[in-house]
């Protein structure tokens, strides 16, 4: 029983026909890739585990291969050496739960030596030439470069038989590059970003303003967005986080780090704490023309703001945080009207939706398009009520929905001869960056952070 929902959900998932792509690629895909973290042997992964034994004796071994990922790490000192007793015994469990390695990749500080190699093929009975090494390089992203040098491509297009590229006669372990992958443009184009991070024309500093910064990746997804706008514009990032509750008590201390920064974040989240001092930072980022970026909540922080500071409404606030607000005079941020305060769970505003930008707006030139398609994660918007009045006093609402939901204040912006970029969204931007594709805001946020420090950003 303990396995009964994780194969019963991989069951379903196999069996499947929607092979519709978020990218709208006609293509069908192939191969469905899936990723079982954590340590072999904890409790808590256990069910995963046993269901992928399920799983491969539903699709069958032709159809499904396992790689296996581990440490070699180096010990000794001044004779270092690489060790592979973790790798052995990992294996062992692995196949004490009734999994098979195909492929090992080996993470280590050095690439992994050709005794090594032969030393782990012995004693995990995987071929020698799938034993993958994915040692220290300069950057994250020249993994696949790696991958491809050492023909894992090959070897799994060979081991999963797809038509292809299979070789009749030939055990995956002895086939050549298939793929050729080597001379494709997709590998000539991933070494040119790979050679790009390595290559910065300048240096530049981003403030993430929230109140998340104690935990590592409570930002990641925003982070690894302005990681991929950076490697487009050939910069040097450094995240300089910025505790928003630090910023409500005046400490200059905090202040002064902000205000060194090119640039700002204001991300999502959720809860009253720290939500004044994004309002404060969001404040210097107009005052003091600092290129911003407003991401959910902080869209929602920079209307208000804005309301304070121009329109006559010094108690203006969100729903959210504050219960007692005298509607049509300070709440400039409500609950959504078809949304369930009493029932727990599901009440969120989630997934993509369509928004319709302005004409010759700065977002509209940013995306290239009139209508485009985001990720939303929210329970409250902006008031519409007040957008008119807003709009007189500068802040464009550039970004609408119109969907059955009833029309959403999406996007906001301040004219290029206001402020060189502020720019607000209610979507999460975030989740449809790519290192090959970033995110028009993100890339927006950079380029312009470049321009003020005198490069040419017109590439």
């Amino acid at each position: 029983q303990v396995a009964k929902a994780p194969i019963t959900h991989f069951s379903k998932a196999t069996g499947a026909t929607d092979t519709s792509r978020q990218d709208n690629d006609s293509m069908e895909p192939e191969i469905c890739m899936l990723e079982l973290g954590g340590t072999l042997g904890d409790i808590e992964s256990m069910p995963f585990v046993e269901a992928l034994r399920q799983l491969q004796e539903k699709v069958g071994y032709k159809n499904m291969c396992f790689v296996h990922v581990s440490l070699v790490p180096v010990l000794g000192s001044p004779i270092s050496e690489q060790k592979t007793k973790p790798t052995q015994h990992s294996v062992k469990m692995m196949m004490q739960l009734g999994l098979r390695p195909d492929f090992l990749c080996c993470r280590g500080k050095e690439m992994l030596e050709d005794g090594v190699r032969k030393k782990l093929a012995l004693f995990t009975s995987v071929p020698e030439q799938a034993i993958i090494s994915l040692h220290d390089v300069s950057n994250i992203y020249r993994v696949p470069l790696m991958m491809v040098e050492q023909n894992l491509c090959g070897m799994l297009a060979q081991r999963l038989r797809l038509p292809k590229y299979r070789r009749q006669g030939l055990k995956y372990n002895a086939v050549p590059d298939l793929c050729e992958l080597k001379n494709s443009k997709l590998f000539r184009e991933w070494t040119q970003l790979a050679n790009s991070v390595d290559q910065p024309e300048n240096d530049c500093t981003i403030a993430m303003v929230g109140k998340y910064c104690n935990q590592g990746d409570a930002y990641l997804s925003v982070v690894k967005a302005l990681t991929h706008a950076s490697i487009a514009t050939k910069q040097k990032l450094k995240i300089e986080f910025i505790d928003s509750s630090e910023l409500e008590g005046g400490k200059e201390e905090t202040m002064s780090r902000l205000l060194k920064c090119d640039g700002m974040v204001v991300p999502g989240g959720f809860g009253s704490r720290g939500f004044e001092g994004k309002i404060n930072a969001i404040r210097k980022a107009r005052e003091e023309k600092i290129p911003f970026l407003g991401i959910c909540l902080g869209m929602q922080a920079a209307v208000i703001e804005y309301a304070r500071s121009f329109g006559n409404m010094p108690a203006a606030h969100s729903a959210e945080f504050q219960k007692n607000l005298t509607e049509g005079k300070d709440d400039v941020v409500i609950f959504m009207p078809e949304g369930d305060r009493k029932r727990m769970g599901g009440t969120m505003r989630l997934g993509a939706r369509e928004t319709i930008l302005r004409d010759e707006s700065l977002v509209r030139k940013l995306y290239g398009h009139e209508r485009i398609m985001e990720r939303h994660r929210h329970r409250y918007e902006v008031n519409p009520i007040y957008t008119s009045k807003l709009e007189k006093l500068g802040l464009k609402f550039v970004g609408k929905n119109t969907d059955s939901s009833g029309e959403r204040m999406e996007v906001i912006e301040l004219d290029n001869d206001v402020h060189p970029y502020f720019v607000g969204a209610q979507f999460h931007p975030e989740f449809t960056s790519r290192p090959e594709k970033p995110n028009p805001l993100f890339l927006g946020l950079l380029k312009t952070v470049k321009k003020q420090k005198g490069f040419d950003v017109s590439s």
